[in-house]
């Protein structure tokens, strides 16, 4: 077993298609399917299973994924950090972003960072906070701009800012014309969500849990303009930060007085890991950008 084999064994892991797998690779499909056959004789299982035109890994291949993952990032490590001192101010950042965290800040500091090292170059990844956590300790992303996530993984968090949770009703809810309540006064409403995965879901659930609410939830939505969406039209009412998304919608935001409702944006990268010098400067660049906000 050699370390390119590696390469190919995670390469078509994650495109889960041997033919895209090997046009990324710049070899021949026959090539890589000898090399895959190889790889599964020595290890002494299989690792893939065939779903029609497409391949994907069985628990074999699942269970030699987890295990060989960090030996690639620590090779990958290596290579950076000669790159770094063989030519610093150049390289690839791997950042991850939420949603909405990608409207409120990435494109901005993307340009201005690009303006300042344009030899260096952005891979982004834009997924739900907690399968980012996991591409991060997977090591698919460098660092991760998300909401605060509850996580099992050895987590470095450099907060940045804090932003307010209002609870979000139509327009003609009974409640629409306060400027504040409490928490309990939802009770016996019904709830408009964000889907599982999402840091806000985290933070709802441990809000009512604090206040001895089982929320009535009629719907989940992947996005907060989805969710608001349905609040609109009088499905429920919401928890949702204020952003700039909910304008368009005719919904009123209430604060809440009874408990601290907010969620904290920072930073999240795997403690202890090895950082690119590209990453780090994107990193200090961001931090000064948001001091002169």
């Amino acid at each position: 077993m050699d370390f390119q084999q590696l390469i190919y064994f995670h390469t078509v892991a994650k495109m889960q298609h041997m033919t895209q797998a090997s046009v990324l690779l710049n070899i021949s499909q026959p090539a890589l399917s000898k090399a895959i056959s190889q790889l599964e004789g020595e290890v002494g299982a299989p690792l893939f299973e065939r779903v029609g035109r497409a391949i994907r890994l069985n628990r074999y291949g699942q269970l030699f994924l987890e295990r060989t993952l960090p030996i690639t990032k620590m090779m990958e490590d290596a290579k950076q950090e000669i790159r770094d001192l063989v030519t610093p101010n150049s390289g690839t950042v791997s950042v991850g972003f939420t949603h909405s965290i990608g409207t409120q800040l990435i494109a901005k500091v993307v340009k201005g960072f690009h303006e300042q090292y344009p030899n260096m170059h952005f891979e982004f990844i834009q997924r739900d906070s907690l399968h980012l956590i996991t591409d991060l300790n997977d090591g698919v992303c460098d660092i991760c701009l998300i909401p605060y996530t509850e996580s099992d993984f050895l987590i470095e968090w450099l907060e940045l800012w804090r932003e307010e949770v209002y609870v979000v009703v139509p327009e003609q809810h009974r409640l629409a014309h306060l400027k504040s309540i409490s928490l309990q006064e939802l009770a016996h409403e019904s709830i408009v969500t964000i889907k599982g995965g999402n840091s806000l879901r985290q933070i709802q659930q441990q809000l009512f849990d604090d206040v001895g609410i089982a929320p009535k939830i009629v719907f989940e939505g992947e996005e907060f303009h989805t969710v608001a969406s349905f609040v609109e039209a009088g499905f429920g009412v919401a928890l949702l930060p204020d952003m700039t998304k909910l304008d368009g919608f005719k919904v009123k935001r209430l604060h809440v007085h009874d408990v601290t409702c907010e969620r904290i944006i920072g930073i999240a990268s795997i403690a202890g890991r090895y950082l690119p010098d590209v990453t780090k400067y994107f990193k200090q660049f961001i931090i000064d950008e948001l001091k002169k906000v």
